[in-house]
């Protein structure tokens, strides 16, 4: 099955594809669906690199100019062109015939994948042999999240499936709940109330707070809906964006960050006093006028990274002191939308509809280094996995990272972190000064 008939068979979803008139998928760096503030067009010029996106549609079917950047990207990618290749390798490529990759997870050992298929494979590390699978009816995998021994995955029918994962000599799980259950409806309507009902749109993000018992999902019905883990019940639906919400983030502290097409990052607390509407937005963060497509914290919540369509990932961090986030600037090098992100350790690795994947590392002075360009898949880098390791050969300290593309190819990349090859963003932090001398 080729790709541009496989797409067809997704829902009309802009943060899973966009179409052209030909059917053919592109995703290109684009604009936001906001106007450009005439305030804000002189401390960004244009990059030079920018492809226009005049031939698709986002989500109200116009397009708009490219968003204007700061144009330093050929310094980086001159840099990366000349990085060492022995810094990363592929170990593993597997290839099902569940078509696009949409997400994976991570946990305990164990990586699970969901595609257009109906199927959940699960893999063991480090050999990366598959070792299970969780089937339903349903359609497409849409996200998935891995908390203790519980696994949640949302499907395009806008439910969540929950299974129990035992360790009894061999891997098993056992599916104990369907989100929202059946009875949910019923008791909705009666009370003439939607705290029950199901998304309605795709679910885009899932999110765990173990310590609250509670699950986040979001959806591009631009909201997000706060589920009781202990009964599996809808406790509170925030209206959050006014447009689709792509992605959301969750910090120890229980602060709650949700990305959106309307180019904003909003960030919410909870306030167990506040009766049925607990959570309230505390802050907005622009994203420079591009579509936030996806989100990842830091280890510490030190900082925050949004991956949008303009190619950047933008990132906040936060104050030692008031523990606000403030805007720190932005890691050029994809030429196409950022589409997923993960962070472990000090790395950050992104992944790109342009089809290669970047690793970073996070220095302790706050520069960010691009370690490696991932480069080996056909088609848009849908969903990422990483977690640190060590290189068995020569014993440096790396990471591993899983990639799934919208190729239908699962990769398993082993990065070292080579000192000699690392490409710092000194050129970024000369135009975040000169940004901010603007502004």
């Amino acid at each position: 099955m080729d790709m541009a008939s496989s797409l067809e068979e997704g829902p009309p979803n802009p943060s899973f594809a966009m179409r052209d008139d030909n059917n053919t998928i592109r995703f290109p760096r684009s604009s936001s669906t906001k106007e450009l503030p005439l305030s804000d067009a002189v401390c960004l010029p244009p990059r030079l690199s920018a492809t226009t996106a005049a031939s698709l549609s986002l989500l109200h079917h116009h397009s708009q100019p490219p968003t204007p950047r700061i144009s330093f990207a050929s310094k980086v990618d001159a840099a990366a062109a000349a990085a060492d290749a022995s810094a990363y390798r592929c170990i593993s490529s597997v290839l099902k015939k569940d078509g696009q990759i949409l997400c994976v997870a991570a946990a305990n050992g164990l990586i699970y994948s969901g595609s257009q298929g109906n199927v959940v494979r699960v893999w063991k590390l480090p050999e990366f042999t598959e070792c299970g699978q969780l089937k339903t009816k349903a359609g497409m995998v849409v996200a998935l999240q891995v908390s203790n021994d519980r696994v949640y995955a949302a499907y395009a029918d806008c439910k969540i499936r929950v299974w129990r994962r035992t360790w009894e000599g061999v891997i098993k799980h056992v599916r104990v709940a369907t989100v929202p259950m059946a009875g949910s409806f019923v008791r909705s309507y009666i009370s003439g109330k939607d705290k029950m009902m199901k998304h309605l749109g795709p679910i885009t993000s899932l999110a765990i707070n173990t310590s609250d018992d509670i699950l986040y999902s979001a959806a591009v019905d631009k909201t997000v809906k706060v589920w009781r883990i202990s009964d599996f019940k809808c406790i509170e639906t925030i209206q959050a964006h006014p447009e689709p919400i792509n992605a959301i983030a969750l910090a120890d502290d229980g602060v709650l960050y949700t990305a959106s097409d309307d180019a904003t990052v909003r960030v919410w607390r909870r306030n167990f006093c506040s009766g049925s509407r607990p959570h309230s937005l505390t802050v907005t963060l622009p994203a420079k006028h591009s579509p936030v497509k996806t989100l990842a914290l830091t280890y510490d919540g030190a900082v925050l990274y949004g991956g949008c369509t303009d190619g950047y990932v933008h990132y906040w961090l936060k104050g030692w002191f008031s523990g606000q986030l403030q805007y720190g600037g932005a890691l050029p090098g994809h030429t196409h939308a950022v589409m997923c992100l993960a962070s472990a350790g000090n790395y950050l690795v992104t992944g790109s509809a342009d089809s290669t994947g970047r690793v970073w590392v996070r220095e302790l002075d706050g520069l960010h280094s691009c370690v490696a360009v991932l480069q080996g898949h056909r088609g848009p880098i849908r969903c990422v996995a990483v977690f640190m390791s060590r290189v068995e050969e020569s014993g440096e300290e790396g990471c591993t990272v899983c990639t799934g593309s919208l190729d239908g190819v699962i990769k398993m990349w082993r990065v070292r972190n080579n000192n000699t090859t690392l490409i710092r963003d000194s050129t970024l932090t000369n135009a975040r000064s000169e940004y901010f001398e603007l502004t």
